[in-house]
């Protein structure tokens, strides 16, 4: 069922969305974060008409009045042209906010809209004809994957105190139960938008488009998946030394038409995009056939879990021991990057994507890579988040190490409370 609702004026617009664990929420001004971003297939885009539509530049988002995105330049039907940019969840809201009658708009070149409809172009003032553009075939990801990840962008700087007061009440057992079920919850989403990524892709761009998304971080991650798209694993794999390496690398950032814009400001040097990108080019020239190693190794883990008994009672460093982990984790670190990623970064993407996808490729419920995934090292997390756990009692000590499913079970707790907040309590036991 999709709705939508609003409060005192179109920035307020919302679509209400049954998703597989609940009603989620996909707010207007969420979209206009992934145009501004350019989260979306933009090889592909074409207007209503059959126009295609190349942004050069994005435009100003506009946070007042007026359209959304001011001084935009883009190249329509190839005709480059400048002015504004509105964005609807509906094209019918074009009308409903009367943009049409409004001297404001007199400017816009394109309105954008999430969900499909029949309208071929939106009519402005004096019946000037204005492209439509739908995006939601283009986007990366469904938008309950889009939804989430914008949720934990928020709580990355939400304050913890309602967290810490309401799971402090809880008893040692009960906490770690409820952290539990919210951390599957977490896991089930992770599987099912790395099945939805294998569907489309199959199993080695998937994997390569994972890859180069985590090692994108939340800055950068829009035009690494522009570049995976564009650039297959293949066209990587080739590239046989560093001068070779450092030439592919810079003919990436020397984009002439801006189909992806990158984000350095702010950034550590460890994590600049180029740096990343000579990684991961290193990596790939040297395990050129690593999404096949990859599957192999999952082979392994579940052989490895098969071997031992009653390791599902397991606390986490009696499972890292059991199972030998670090072990484990450089077999990776050598086997599938090519020694060219390690510490939080290596963990982050074992945990974000490599594991997930094992999860979505299993043939059935019997596969165990989630054993893994709650035990394995936490990656990159904030440090606040991580003061809570130790603060609750539930990492610490010798039996109970951080470990990344801790943290996506407090992530998974914090998210299920925010829909809460957002669709009363029959949003409870859904998961997230």
């Amino acid at each position: 069922m999709r709705k939508t609702f609003g409060g005192e004026g179109e920035g307020f617009a919302v679509a209400e969305i049954q998703g597989l664990y609940g009603p989620f929420s996909f707010p207007e001004k969420l979209l206009q974060q992934i145009w501004m971003r350019g989260e979306f297939d933009a090889r592909d885009a074409f207007t209503a008409d059959g126009r295609r539509v190349d942004v050069v530049h994005p435009g100003r988002w506009n946070l007042l009045g007026g359209p959304d995105f001011q001084g935009a330049r883009l190249r329509i039907g190839g005709v480059v042209t400048t002015g504004d940019v509105e964005l609807h969840l509906h094209a019918a809201d074009w009308r409903a906010h009367g943009h049409a009658g409004d001297p404001a708009y007199d400017r816009v070149i394109l309105h954008v809209v999430l969900f499909p409809n029949s309208e071929r172009l939106t009519a402005g003032a004096n019946g000037r004809e204005i492209p439509v553009l739908t995006l939601l075939p283009l986007l990366h990801h469904d938008l309950e994957e889009y939804a989430a990840d914008a949720a934990v962008e928020r709580l990355a700087n939400h304050p913890l105190t309602r967290a810490n007061e309401a799971l402090a009440a809880l008893s040692e057992a009960d906490l770690r139960a409820e952290l539990t079920r919210c951390a599957m919850g977490r896991w089930h989403q992770k599987v099912r938008y790395a099945k939805i990524r294998i569907d489309r892709l199959g199993w080695a761009e998937a994997c390569h488009q994972t890859a180069l998304e985590i090692l994108g971080y939340r800055a950068n991650r829009a035009p690494m998946l522009a570049l995976a798209a564009t650039w297959p694993l293949s066209a990587w794999t080739p590239l046989a030394t560093d001068v070779q390496r450092a030439e592919f690398v810079e003919n990436l950032f020397a984009s002439p038409d801006g189909s992806w814009q990158w984000s350095v400001q702010g950034i550590r040097p460890a994590n600049q995009p180029r740096t990343r990108l000579r990684q991961y080019a290193t990596w790939t020239s040297a395990r050129p056939g690593w999404p096949a190693r990859w599957a192999g190794i999952g082979d392994e883990l579940e052989a490895c879990l098969e071997s031992a008994a009653e390791v599902k009672s397991r606390h986490t460093t009696d499972f890292r021991k059991l199972m030998a982990m670090r072990c484990w984790r450089e077999k990776i670190a050598g086997e599938i990057c090519g020694q060219a990623l390690s510490g939080p970064r290596l963990d982050t993407l074992i945990c974000d994507g490599f594991l997930p996808l094992l999860g979505a490729r299993a043939s059935s419920d019997n596969a165990r890579p989630e054993l893994w995934w709650r035990h394995w090292y936490c990656g990159d997390v904030p440090a606040k988040w991580l003061a809570l756990l130790r603060a609750l009692r539930v990492i610490g000590g010798r039996e109970w190490p951080a470990s990344h499913g801790a943290v996506q079970g407090l992530l998974g707790w914090m998210l299920t409370e925010e829909k809460k907040q957002n669709f009363g309590d029959s949003a409870e036991g859904r998961g997230t």
